[in-house]
């Protein structure tokens, strides 16, 4: 079988590598007390985070072992038990994503581009109405995942109704990325194929992107990204000048500079990464045509207005004098799609949602592109 990547560490691990965690002892029954673990206290920061039952490696395959074990004994006490991790970071690593074809995509985003407001709306919908649109189903992959976006994103955002604050420096604030597994059931033929994405969302900071040394520190999981999402304030395309380091084409250019030397690629050869390219906040902009539109709601990608909004978004790139990004795309990438989303819906008033509440507006089109470059949504017409 192909190999995985932890989406937490990003190392690439062939999966009869996977290793386990030990049940525990469940109240007074048998099973290995907590002890320190070191290598998801280097990751987490925090021993205390990292008190747990041991890591240990699978058992070798026998002659006919194949495949991804999903139990195994622990050595020192004998339980069973099916929590598998990775071995390099000791994170846990989610069953079906140690089953099937998971995709990492990665999402980046210029200062005051809306990234964290993006990535808060964008699982909302994912877990309600886009997840019933297309029968998805969207689960955490870890307990600080959960913790952080509803004390982060979910709660100041959809309970307080407050905008959410600029993303603070990695260098002076450790996060950890949110990681979910998204998964869907394709039927095709008489036959039914479970599909995996997962989404490894880091919302880092504009002034990480705009250092080179820092960009490589903090967004190395871009080299192992399948697919990436870029979020442009499009109020600073029209702009134009201004400080040149964040201009967001300089900074797609050093994301892909990164893509390029993860995968060991010579420039001049294209990424073979989808890139999603969207345009924030186009509620603010005059708009018409298909970005005008709301998107038909269907369990498909509807390829006609797909080519409708690229083409447009295109237009408008050339017409506020930023078409070289638009050209640099055509250059850098086999296939790219160009976006307009609206998080919000709305302008929002001093510092909070607007009056008219929070109204999602095509956030969902750069991930639904990239399921049917995935092969997991079909495409109609």
């Amino acid at each position: 079988m192909p190999s995985i990547t932890c989406p937490y560490c990003f190392a690439r691990l062939a999966r009869e590598r996977i290793a386990f965690r030990c049940a525990g002892s469940p109240g007074r029954g048998p099973g290995c007390a907590p002890r320190l673990d070191d290598r998801l206290a280097a990751y987490t920061g925090s021993a205390a985070a990292a008190s747990l039952p041991p890591v240990f490696d699978p058992p070798a395959a026998g002659r006919r072992g194949r495949g991804t074990r999903r139990r195994a004994a622990c050595p020192e006490c004998g339980q069973d038990t099916a929590r598998r991790v990775c071995p390099e970071c000791h994170n846990p690593l989610p069953g079906a994503y140690c089953e099937t074809p998971g995709k990492i995509v990665a999402l980046v985003g210029a200062k005051n581009s809306g990234k964290s407001t993006y990535i808060a709306v964008l699982l909302h919908e994912l877990s309600h109405r886009i997840g019933a649109e297309l029968g998805t189903a969207l689960v955490a992959c870890d307990d600080r995942t959960i913790e952080r976006y509803k004390r982060d994103f979910h709660r100041p955002l959809f309970g307080d109704r407050r905008l959410l604050p600029a993303t603070a420096s990695a260098v002076t604030t450790q996060r950890d990325p949110l990681v979910y597994l998204l998964t869907r059931t394709r039927r095709r033929r008489m036959r039914q194929q479970d599909m995996s994405l997962t989404l490894v969302l880091f919302d880092t900071a504009g002034e990480d992107l705009r250092s080179r040394d820092v960009t490589d520190l903090h967004l190395r999981y871009l080299a192992a990204a399948d697919a990436i999402i870029f979020l442009v304030d499009p109020l600073e395309l029209k702009a134009g000048g201004g400080d040149a380091d964040g201009e967001p084409i300089n900074i797609i250019a050093r994301v892909t500079e990164l893509l390029h030397v993860g995968r060991d690629l010579p420039h001049g050869r294209r990424l073979p990464v989808p890139a999603a390219v969207a345009l924030t906040k186009i509620d603010a902009l005059p708009l018409d045509g298909a970005l005008q539109q709301n998107r038909t709601a269907a369990a498909a990608l509807d390829l006609n207005d797909r080519e409708a909004v690229h083409e447009q978004v295109r237009a408008l790139l050339h017409d506020w004098q930023a078409g070289e990004l638009d050209r640099y795309l055509g250059h850098e990438y086999a296939e790219y799609g160009l976006f307009g989303v609206s998080a919000l819906g709305g302008v929002p008033r001093e510092g909070a949602v607007g009056t008219g509440g929070i109204r999602p507006y095509r956030v969902e089109d750069p991930l639904l592109w990239l399921l049917h470059q995935f092969g997991m949504l079909d495409g109609v017409r």
